[in-house]
């Protein structure tokens, strides 16, 4: 299964629900099921939004599955539509990076531990 590791508070946003994107610099041509692993290191900034929100925080383990439909690029237009959907989550210019899209979140119900890695990379959960 291939996974692709996020800093926190954003993995968990995603688990439940509430982060339909995630952004980078590059684009990926890959679609279909991606786990979520929940990375060791933490958006500062950014971690006053799960106490809002009541949610855990995990960190080192792949805590969802997801289903990636797209990779956009964002130009203005699009930037703005992300802002206006929830500030919270999306307060940045996205404008240039490529918006991931999932979609059919299912949160774990027994997370798995393990070490991230850089881009998609693979878990082989046949152990």
């Amino acid at each position: 299964m291939r996974v692709l590791t996020i800093k926190q508070p954003f993995a968990s946003l995603i688990a439940c629900g509430l982060k339909k994107y995630e952004f980078r610099s590059w684009k990926t041509n890959y679609r279909g099921e991606l786990y979520i692993h929940a990375g060791k290191s933490c958006d500062n900034d950014s971690m006053s939004v799960i106490s809002k929100y009541n949610l855990e925080c995990l960190k080192g383990y792949i805590i969802a599955k997801v289903n990636l439909t797209d990779c956009i690029l964002v130009d203005k237009n699009m930037n703005e539509k992300l802002n206006a959907i929830n500030s919270d989550v999306y307060r940045h210019n996205y404008t240039g990076c490529y918006a991931w899209k999932f979609e059919n979140v299912e949160i774990l119900k027994n997370p798995i531990k393990i070490n991230g890695k850089l881009g998609i990379w693979n878990y082989n959960n046949t152990k």
